[in-house]
């Protein structure tokens, strides 16, 4: 502070002097250059001070780490990252890129799953293992991602999942999000979402079965108080396995009655969408969505009606399938939730009796959100056709 005040009063000095400085004469030019000399010196040892400059860098990154250990993370409807600020590398101001970042996210379980009038089997699932490289460029210009998927899928070869999310995207205008590349397309509100946001191991049946696949294509999301979309266009093409195969419209859209009323009377949303393409021959997928929360409480409704879908699993043109899902959730304790759900689904709508049902119960324990979570899932599944079975999965989630 001693060093900083006689700078800064010299600063304002020297300020004055320039504005008056046509009615200087020759010798008090003379005195402020002279002046200037002076204190400029001692500025210049200050900021040449490199040793001090480190040892700040140096007790920056040792509070970066300390904070990972005091991370509070009290939202769940998004991913947070461990080690987000320590893997993070912000750029000067000259630069154009405001900051890049790596970040590795792992979701897996390890399962019994007991069947009925059968042997006993244990499994090990690894749902998500991912390594990613994000950056963003100032003045919310754009920003991208390069995420890389490891899991494999025993009707896909290694490189058709490895390139998961790449894409390049732009805030640049206000309440919207414009994207273009490879990405998840929005078909049904759990299809559409990310593995580290859900509340299970397992996505509902529709959601694994109609969504959850990434396709190449350009998309605009919207959001406002009372209303949110997600509509794009995308090749009907699947994690890069065909050549333009056809077109695809999927779109999304929540109304929210209650997003005036700052959270007094909770949260409501009520939202619909369409999937509708060609690969091989026409398919489309309609859907709607109900969500409501209130303090510790949250309950949704979801259901979904395909004539032929191009989901996980491939073109599927031909099946006509639907299905629903409801789930209960409650937060026990800040950290502690407690969650129900019933799931339903119908594979071929021209044949009866033929449904399956899965009933389960789960544990989250939030340690830091998101981003460090234990998870135990109860899951019956009662089939119409085939055994019934008993699942118990237990694992976690890292978000690095």
């Amino acid at each position: 502070m001693n060093k900083i005040l006689p700078v800064f009063l010299c600063a304002v000095f020297l300020s004055f002097c320039n504005v008056k400085a046509a009615n200087y004469t020759q010798q008090n030019i003379l005195e402020e250059i002279i002046l200037d000399t002076e204190e400029t010196q001692e500025i210049r040892v200050e900021e040449n001070r490199m040793p001090e400059d480190s040892l700040n860098e140096q007790i920056s990154l040792k509070e970066k780490l300390k904070n990972v250990y005091n991370l509070n993370i009290e939202k769940y409807d998004e991913p947070r990252y461990l080690l987000e600020e320590v893997l993070k590398h912000k750029y000067s101001e000259k630069s154009k890129l405001d900051y890049t970042k790596f970040w590795g996210g792992y979701n897996g379980n390890i399962g019994v799953k007991f069947i009925e009038n059968n042997d006993t089997g244990v499994s090990y699932n690894m749902n998500a293992l991912n390594v990613g490289f994000d950056g963003a460029f100032k003045n919310d210009n754009a920003d991208f991602r390069i995420m890389l998927s490891f899991p494999q899928h025993s009707n896909r070869n290694f490189f058709d999942t490895l390139f998961a999310d790449l894409y390049v995207a732009t805030n640049k205008v206000p309440h919207h999000r414009f994207m273009a590349g490879h990405m998840r397309a929005p078909v049904g509100k759990e299809g559409g979402s990310s593995t580290y946001t859900l509340p299970y191991f397992t996505r509902a049946q529709i959601a694994r079965n109609f969504g959850t696949a990434r396709k190449i294509g350009i998309r605009a999301i919207g959001e406002y108080s009372l209303v949110d979309y997600d509509i794009g266009a995308y090749s009907s093409d699947t994690y890069f396995r065909e050549f333009f195969p056809g077109m695809e419209f999927a779109g999304w859209v929540n109304i929210k009655p209650l997003g005036k009323t700052d959270g007094k009377y909770g949260k409501l949303k009520i939202g619909g969408g369409l999937e509708a393409g060609h690969r091989g021959d026409d398919y489309c997928v309609t859907g709607a969505y109900l969500e409501y929360e209130y303090k510790k409480l949250t309950a949704n409704f979801e259901w979904a009606n395909a004539n032929g879908y191009n989901g996980l699993k491939g073109n599927m043109v031909n099946n006509h399938a639907s299905g629903f899902y409801t789930t209960v959730g409650y937060m026990i304790t800040k950290k502690l939730q407690v969650l129900a759900r019933y799931d339903e689904f119908d594979p071929d709508r021209h044949k009866k009796h033929n449904n399956n049902r899965e009933y389960t119960l789960g544990f989250n324990y939030f340690i830091k959100g998101q981003a460090l979570r234990l998870i135990l899932n109860y899951i019956f599944c009662e089939n119409n056709i085939g055994k019934n079975s008993h699942r118990i999965l237990i694992g976690t989630q890292i978000l690095l």
